[in-house]
């Protein structure tokens, strides 16, 4: 999907930064700012790159921000946009933009007095390298020159550049014609190459840029950075140019034409997407916009030396739940099964005690497993990929992995994770939060779920299942087989037993053991995976009061919420200081991915129909449309629980996108 911004959706500088891009470099690195080119929040950069032996976490602001002036004679005139903390120094050049564009980049159009400039941004796959070009077209009678001034800051990802820092420039130029620079700060290099003329001058030290987006959610919301060169474009009257600047960490090659860096940066971005589309064989524009966001969030870890999931743009490292939950989509849904089949062997190495970390080591830190759900997840996508591909090979190097898994729920590990009497999984206790739904502050836990919580053992009746299906083609010898499918029954009676609430006609979220709990029997999104997974531990009937209680309760557009909003506990809004979001977080704000589950449940209890699919192809118009707010062509983590019309939280969420893709794939098999 095209998606093409005019200036009715920038009018304002304020409307300008409502809505940003993202391209990521498969390192951790990335590149984002907003539709007019500014920077609306400290994580915004031009180039946020990060070193391949320490991905994918380790990020470092390089290039943050671009000051591009159009100088005709005597005037000046910005054609980039930044607020300032002092807004009468506001760069105002989204009065002179055209438009904006994003389909696998990014394009800015502008137009002063007879002037047009294109510019096109592209990034490297596998490099922290920004391509950044310029396209003039000059019909006015005087000479033009473009200027672009980059501001630096060298330093980690949301830090703030010191006035002490030092940087120093060297001259790398050679006869080729182009100019080569290399700037050194903080231990950290970049590397500059043009087609322009640069002008050296002493550093200039701002510490007055402002990020509305930050100051909208509690957080930091000044920054820095250093301006200590700019590159010039002349153009004479009647000519076209095009200006190219490369940045990298590494040094770049010398090149005897400029334009083969930043074509063969280009070609290899449209190669990559085609790629992508063509192997997901899915077909819808949604789908393939979603198939080309989902490899945004496929990183290379340094510490395992293999690909990990990254949860979440601009904050979010790789969690094991979020991986386990995301992968189905972002890898079994788009066809990339060997993609899936590493980063499962990443976590099968790693368990321990039968759980599956769900924060990964950095240097000689060992993994964090405070998780109830990513090792019983991991049982349902080894699932999902066995459905794909028919690997039996694969599914039985790891059935000691999955038999570990079981055997230690059975009989209790950390984070009070064990069976009770009745076949049901207790999880959690103290100030250890194991659910998705796991926000601490303090000795504060505003969704408290320790006891047996709803979709973990609907998790813990699937995995039995799928053992019992596994042990057919994993256990030969017939010795000492363990009787699955007794268990699992037991689970099934347990369950429809305990968790069933005639009064509401739905699932209780968690079975706390504490009498009168009123967290027992609020209604929550976490009962629709009991109905979404692929074994079904409801009858038919009581699926499907499931999923219309939810979608009368908790639907909405553009995800579920987490609360009932009849619930006295029900947070309406996400945001302010850090205390105030959290008590929100899981307290009504509204989840984009559990409306996969959602989706994929409708579809099962109206047994898969063409009527069925034609209500969630509609329904997804609000996806659809979503992905024009916030990160263009993204998903978002979370929106407000009752009026969801602005993005908030990361502005890109792996499982959100991992999960509506597994809707498209459904709806593909339909058709």
């Amino acid at each position: 999907m095209r998606f093409l911004y005019g200036k009715n959706d920038f009018a304002t500088l304020e409307r300008g930064q409502e809505n940003c891009y993202l391209m990521t470099n498969g390192l951790g690195g990335f590149s984002s700012m907003t539709m007019v080119g500014s920077c609306a929040r400290n994580d915004h950069a031009l180039l946020m790159s990060c070193e391949k032996e320490k991905a994918p976490n380790h990020r470092y602001n390089m290039v943050h921000h671009l000051t591009e002036e159009l100088v005709a004679e005597d005037s000046r005139i910005f054609l980039s946009s930044q607020q300032y903390k002092d807004e009468k120094n506001n760069e105002d050049g989204w009065h002179y933009q055209t438009s904006f564009s994003y389909e696998i980049h990014p394009i800015w159009n502008s137009f002063v007095s007879g002037v047009t400039v294109e510019k096109t941004v592209v990034m490297a796959h596998g490099r922290n390298i920004i391509g950044v070009r310029y396209e003039i077209c000059n019909r006015s009678k005087r000479t033009a020159v473009l200027s672009v001034t980059p501001g630096l800051q060298f330093v980690p990802k949301g830090h703030l550049l010191s006035k002490e820092q030092k940087f120093i420039i060297s001259d790398l130029s050679t006869a080729s014609g182009l100019t080569s620079l290399k700037i050194e700060a903080a231990h950290k290099s970049l590397y500059i190459q043009t087609n322009g003329s640069v002008l050296v001058y002493a550093p200039e030290y701002r510490d007055d840029f402002y990020y509305s987006y930050d100051a909208r959610d509690g957080r930091p919301d000044t920054g820095a950075c250093v301006k200590n060169h700019c590159v010039e474009f002349t153009v004479p009257a009647g000519a076209n140019f095009t200006g190219e600047i490369l940045y990298s960490t590494e040094p770049l090659e010398k090149q005897a034409d400029m334009g083969c860096g930043f074509d063969l940066l280009l070609r290899e971005m449209e190669e990559r997407y085609q790629t992508l589309t063509e192997t997901s064989g899915l077909k819808t524009p949604l789908s393939q916009t979603l198939v080309y966001a989902a490899d945004s969030f496929i990183s290379y870890r340094a510490s395992t030396d293999k690909e990990t999931i990254l949860a979440g743009f601009p904050f979010f490292e790789d969690w094991g739940r979020d991986t386990m939950i995301s992968l189905p989509g972002l890898c079994l849904s788009t066809g990339r099964f060997d993609l899936a089949r590493n980063i499962l062997d990443t976590f099968a190495q790693h368990c321990k005690r039968g759980l599956m970390p769900n924060l990964f080591p950095e240097g000689k830190n060992e993994p964090m497993y405070n998780t109830a759900d990513a090792a019983l997840l991991f049982i349902i996508t080894v699932y999902e990929y066995y459905s794909r591909t028919s690997d039996v090979d694969y599914v039985r190097s790891v059935w000691p992995v999955m038999k570990e898994i079981v055997h230690d729920y059975m009989e209790g590990t950390d984070y009070n994770i064990h069976m009770d009497e009745d076949g049901l999984i207790i999880a959690g206790s103290g100030l250890d939060q194991v659910t998705w739904m796991d926000v601490r502050i303090g000795d504060i836990l505003p969704t408290p779920r320790h006891g047996k919580p709803v979709e973990i053992n609907a998790y813990w009746y699937n995995a039995l299942r799928i053992m019992e299906a596994f042990q057919k083609i994993c256990d030969s010898t017939g010795c000492n087989k363990f009787d699955y499918s007794a268990l699992a029954e037991k689970v099934r009676l347990s369950f429809e037993q305990e968790f069933w609430n005639p009064e509401t006609g739905c699932l209780r979220d968690v079975l706390s053991g504490t009498e009168n709990a009123k967290c027992d029997n609020q209604i929550r999104c976490n009962q629709i995976w009991a109905v979404s997974l692929p074994f079904s531990i409801l009858s038919p009937e009581k699926e499907k009061q499931v999923v219309d209680v939810v979608f009368e309760k908790l639907y909405t557009p553009t995800g579920l919420r987490t609360l009932n909003p009849e619930d006295p506990q029900f947070h309406s809004n996400y945001g302010g200081s850090m205390l105030s979001r959290d008590l929100a977080y899981h307290q009504g704000t509204v989840w984009t991915f559990p409306l996969g589950a959602y989706y994929l449940a409708y579809l099962k209890v109206n047994g898969y129909s063409r009527e069925s699919q034609k209500t969630v192809e509609k329904q997804l118009d609000g996806i659809a449309a979503a992905l024009r707010e916030g990160c263009v062509g993204q998903l978002p983590e979370i929106y407000d629980g009752l009026e969801p019309v602005f993005s908030r939280g990361c502005f890109a969420q792996a499982w959100s996108v991992g999960e509506i893709l597994r809707v498209c794939e459904a709806l593909k098999k339909i058709s």
